[in-house]
């Protein structure tokens, strides 16, 4: 069993964690959090059929403890006055810089918008599967992913994306 799990998480936990790094917007709370979920993933191991889908029951538990923690207040945004300063997009790649925008702006997004976005884009979950974890509605997800959508269009600034991807050739606008 444990041979099994240690090789799950050396396969899948990156993967796992980069979504969580998007649901917290934080690396350091998405750590706690991979960390929580991995230990409670530990403990049903036994009982599971790792041979279907253990992502999926990973992906549950993460959605579900964010969940709480953010309903608990467990861990909360400071709000801060000014801006910290951030690198500028001449000390990163310029696939890096996107990135950054990208989180920064998801950072920014209620958590329910933030979710449905990162389960719908990044791990690209159909919206009923989505509606499944977060336990709502597939028009629920819909209207947090128009939401989301539209908060992210407006936090990031479209001149900038264009002109990045322009830069890279890849013609996306």
């Amino acid at each position: 069993m444990d041979a099994d799990f240690a090789d799950f998480v050396r396969h899948r936990g990156e993967h796992h964690l980069r979504t969580a790094v998007l649901l917290t917007g934080n690396w350091h709370t998405a750590e706690d959090l991979m960390q929580s979920c991995l230990g409670k993933l530990y403990r049903a191991w036994p009982r599971l059929d790792t041979s279907t889908e253990p992502d999926a029951y990973l992906r549950r538990i993460l959605v579900n403890t964010h969940r709480s923690w953010w309903r608990a207040r467990w861990r909360r945004e400071i709000p801060r006055a000014e801006m910290p300063n951030l690198p500028g997009p001449g000390e990163l790649a310029e696939a890096l810089a996107v990135a950054e925008d990208v989180r920064n702006a998801l950072a920014k997004l209620p958590a329910r918008q933030r979710t449905a976005l990162v389960l719908r884009f990044f791990a690209d979950l159909p919206e009923q599967e989505v509606a499944d974890l977060m336990g709502c509605s597939a028009g629920t997800v819909k209207t947090h992913t128009h939401r989301g959508l539209r908060a992210m269009r407006r936090l990031i600034p479209p001149d900038t994306l264009v002109n990045r991807t322009e830069e890279e050739g890849s013609g996306i606008r």
